[in-house]
Parts: structure tokens; sequence; C-alpha cells
């Protein structure tokens, strides 16, 4: 049976047999390699660094061999001599002449050690060297100095102190030439030292080089040998991984031609079904995703029941408007009017969409969005409403600029504004329409307590009221001041309804001073007594000029001094147009 036509189970085998041989012969290569540097570093360790240390002791013994004669020379000194310290002073002289000659011939074992060692290099002669002059120091010494301790000695006896300190000068000129000489031998072992160490790091970075030398090799060759063996594999793969990226860009129109009858191929054939399923969901969310929100058309494919059974959920709804649109659109072309809606939509519903709100539709120059389970969670949704508003207000001026040069003209003919109203409550979501066409939306009185808030605006010269629901579930996040107490058309109940002046923290003093007096009008009109509620909204004017529902009240109490409202009147309004 040709290699080729081998099962996957013997292919892929193959080729793991052929890297594990490759990887012991790179790991054998390596071994040896770090066995010479172990070598180089055992050298290094035992023999250079220990060889050093014996010189610098003996310079340490020679040192406490002038102090240990020094007090033998005070004992004898003394009158009458301490002979039993005198002994133990000889002891002490002994014992250090003894450990210099000790620490010599340890640091010429070492050297010897090296030398005689055929598996490292070292510079051999230049050991040698340093080897003899350690013997002929210490012989030089051993021999000088024997004379003059013998002499010393006498003198000492004899009471021959002027002789006496000649002599122990000379011992000491003696001295400092021995460790002169060992100084000098030891600053040329600590070269040796250094030599030595650079060979270790040399030969490290070259058992690196060599390595990584070898291991790229192997990789080649292994690579070589599976892309020989492996490419009855490898082909249908690449295949198929070219499919795979095809997919990750979105592309789903190329299929993977099936050319094996084994398990890839297999595997390809359901690549194949698996892109025809996703190119007709991918056409699904082309067709509709201009008409309905990515979210919702990526809910109906994933969950196709909910469109049909509907749910009853508790969602925030948001109604904006542009103010001025009709008196702006008479004096317009149909192009121009298309560029400026298209533009207006463009720019309001960045914010609604970035706050993870549903688009749900656009009415004329409105737009309707909600927010809710399973979108965003249920306890966020009033805030990101609230936010999604303040965001849309903020792009007032810039759009206010923008839509002159749209037109080409100077100026807007009639300035636009924005008007937003949001509620919160419970709505029946579901495909709502016909047999013929159906449509996924919202359905409910907070849908309509939206819409007519959004309209309220008008009559209160503001751009966003908020429901009592949408309040109480925003609660200090927001930046709000209630507004009045309203009936809306299709309501017999009246609730208190709310204006978001913005992020929590954001008021400057005079609209801190604006809610606060308007609060006090507000409470006083309520109560009637009309007279504090004009000086109270004259004062909120004069920390906001212009402010709208000061002006609004304020003529609602010039109507009731005309004609004061009935006895059980409740301080709430009725909105009785749409």
């Amino acid at each position: 049976m040709p290699l080729f036509n081998q099962s996957i189970r013997r292919k892929i085998v193959g080729i793991a047999l052929g890297l594990i041989v490759l990887m012991l012969v790179t790991s054998i290569l390596s071994i040896v390699m770090s066995s010479q540097v172990g070598i180089l570093l055992d050298e290094l360790t035992n023999r250079y660094i220990p060889a050093y240390g014996d010189l610098a002791r003996a310079n340490i013994r020679s040192l406490e061999r002038a102090v240990a004669l020094r007090r033998m020379v005070m004992m004898k000194m003394q009158s009458p001599t301490d002979e039993e310290a005198y002994a133990a002073r000889l002891r002490e002289f002994e014992d250090a002449d003894r450990k210099i000659e000790q620490e010599a011939e340890s640091a010429r074992k070492h050297i010897n050690a090296i030398i005689d060692d055929t598996r490292t290099p070292s510079d051999n002669a230049a050991l040698a060297r340093i080897e003899t002059r350690i013997e002929t120091a210490v012989i030089e010494l051993r021999r000088d100095q024997n004379e003059d301790h013998a002499k010393l000695l006498k003198q000492i006896d004899a009471q021959q102190m002027i002789e006496a300190r000649n002599t122990l000068e000379h011992i000491d000129a003696l001295r400092d030439q021995f460790n002169q000489k060992i100084d000098a031998i030891r600053a040329d072992m600590l070269k040796q030292v250094f030599v030595s160490t650079s060979q270790v790091i040399r030969h490290q970075r070259q058992a690196i080089i060599i390595s990584g030398i070898v291991t790229v090799l192997a990789a080649v060759v292994g690579f070589a040998f599976a892309l020989l063996v492996s490419s009855g594999i490898t082909r249908p793969v690449r295949l198929l991984l070219a499919g795979t990226r095809e997919v990750e860009a979105g592309r789903f129109d190329k299929a993977i031609t099936v050319s094996t009858q084994d398990e890839i191929g297999e595997l390809a054939a359901a690549f194949n079904r698996m892109i025809e399923q996703l190119r007709h969901n991918e056409r699904i969310r082309e067709t509709f995703g201009r008409y309905i929100d990515p979210k919702v058309v990526q809910g109906l494919i994933d969950r196709p029941e909910v469109a049909i059974d509907g749910q009853r959920r508790v969602m925030t709804i948001m109604f904006s408007d542009m103010s001025g649109f009709t008196s702006m659109s008479e004096g317009m072309t149909p192009r121009g009017l298309v560029k400026v809606m298209n533009h207006y939509f463009t720019v309001m519903s960045a914010p609604i969409r970035n706050n993870r709100g549903v688009i749900d539709k656009y009415i004329g120059d409105a737009i309707m969005s909600y927010w809710g389970p399973p979108f965003v969670e249920e306890d966020e949704q009033a805030l990101l409403a609230g936010l999604t508003a303040i965001d849309m207000a903020d792009e007032v001026p810039a759009l206010q600029k923008q839509l002159p040069d749209l037109l080409g003209i100077r100026a807007m003919p009639v300035p636009c504004d924005l008007r937003i109203g949001i509620a919160t409550g419970e709505v029946l979501t579901g495909s709502i329409g016909s047999e013929l066409m159906m449509s996924f939306t919202v359905m409910g009185d907070a849908v309509n307590l939206a819409s007519r808030l959004e309209a309220a605006n008008k009559v209160y010269g503001t751009r966003i009221l908020i429901s009592q629901a949408t309040a109480e579930a925003i609660g200090a996040r927001l930046e709000l001041r209630e507004i009045d107490r309203l009936a809306v058309v299709g309501q017999s109940v009246p609730q208190p309804v709310f204006e978001v002046m913005g992020r929590a923290g954001a008021p400057n003093p005079p609209q801190e001073s604006l809610r606060a007096y308007y609060a006090e009008g507000l409470a006083a009109y309520r109560a009637c007594r009309f007279d504090e509620a004009r000086s109270a909204f004259n004062a909120a004017l004069e920390s906001a000029p212009g402010d709208g529902p000061s002006r609004a009240l304020l003529a609602r109490i010039a109507q009731f001094e005309a004609n004061p409202p009935a006895a059980d009147w409740n301080g709430a309004w009725r909105l009785e147009s749409k």
C-alpha cells in the first residue's frame, strides 16, 4: 500500500516517530555540550578559585606568623620570663609557619591538577610558571627567615635589644617581600581565573548557539519529513483552514473541494453544509438588518418562539422627535430633506446603540427605541435610557451647526431642537401585525406614555421628560427635577413627571438654585398659594433665565387667578392634546 494511502492514524504515528528521533538526537547533542560546560565550571569552581583562595590565605598566615613572633619577643622581654606564655606563642608561631606551607602546597596541587587535566583548555605554561614561583617564594622565605629567627632569639636572650630590633625589622622586610611575591602571583592567578571564566562563558554561548542551530535544523528536517509523509492530510486541511478564514472574514460563498474519502473528507463535507447554513442566516441578517435592529434579528434567529408566542416584560421606552421639522421641511427639496433626515437619524441613533438600546422604528422624524431583557438587565434599563437621552441632547449643538452645511445654506430657516419622552412599565413584546406582514415591536401603556411625554415637552419648554417609574428606577444616578403632576391623553390617574437635568454631580450652582426654587414654587402651586408660587418661580427664572417649566406654571397661575381651580383640585394638570 503506498505511503500516502495509509490511514490518518498511521500517517500521524509515522510523523510522531520521526519527530521523536529528531528530538532525541537534539537532546543528546545538548547533553554532550552541556557536560563540556559543566567540566569547565567544575574546574573553575573546584580548582581555579580554591587555588586563588589558598594564595590569599598564605598572605594572611604570614601576617599571623609575624604577630606570633612579636608576641614571643614580648614574652622573652618580660622579667621574669613567662615560659608558659612563651611556649604558647611559640606553638602559634610554628602553627602559622606550617600553615603557610600548607596553603602554598594546596595552591600548587590545584594548579597541577589543572595542568594535568587534558579535558579542558588552559594556559599550562603560565600555570607552571605560577606553580614554580609559589614554590620558590616559600623556599626563600623559609631559608631567609629561619636564620633570622634563631639570631633574634639569641639576641633577646643576651639582652641585645638594639641588634634584636634590627633583626626584627629585617624579618619584617623579608615578610613584606614574601607578601609582595604572593600578591604578584595572586594577580597572575586572578588573570587565569578571568581567562577560565571567559572560556566558560564562551563555551556556554557556543552551546546555546549550536543547540539553536541544531534545533532549527531538526525543525526543518522534521517539517520536511512531516510534509513528505502527511501531504495527503495537509492539503485538505489547508483547504479547510482557508475556508475557515473566509468564514471568519464574513465570506460564505466559497465551498471546500472534498478530495479524500477519509475522516478529513467527511469533515470537509460537514464544513460545506455549515457554510450553507451560515450563508442562509447571513442572508436573513443582511435582508432584515436594515429594517430591524440587529439585536432583534439575532434574537429571532436564536429564539424564534419568542416572536411567535410573545412575552410580557418590564421595559423602558423612549420617543425622540425633532422640533420644528414640519416648518423646516416645507422649504426643502426632497433630496435635501432626505439628506438632512438621514444625517439626523445617523447622529441620534448612535447614542442609542452605544447604550445598548434597540431601535424599534423611525416614524417620520421621530425615533422609537426601548431597553429591557434580554438585551439589558432590568435594573439598568432606565439608567441607560436616561444616559442615551443626555447623549442625544449633547449632539444638538453640533447638529445645528452641521445642517446648514449639508443643505448648502448660510443658516437654517427654522431652528431645530430635540424632544424626548421616556417611560418604564410592563409591555407586550412579540411579532405584531397581520398574516401578510409582521413587525417585532413592543405595545402597552408605557409606550403610549413615552409618546405623550415626548409631546409634553412642548408644553413645558423642556427637552427630556420621564415618567415616575423611570425616575424611581434611576434614583440618584442622574440629576432629576420634578416638573408637574400630569395626566396625559389616555390616562385617568395623574402621575409625577420629571426632567433629566444631567449626569449625577453635573448641575452647577445656578441649576441647583433653579431646582430648589422650582420645588418650592411647585409645592406652593399645588397648595394654591399662588403668590408664594409666583415669587418662587420668578426666583427660579433669575437663576436660569428662559426656564420653560417656570414660565409654563407662571402662565397657569395667571389663568387660575382669573378662573380659580375647584375646591377639590389636587394640583394635577390634564394634557388634552396628544
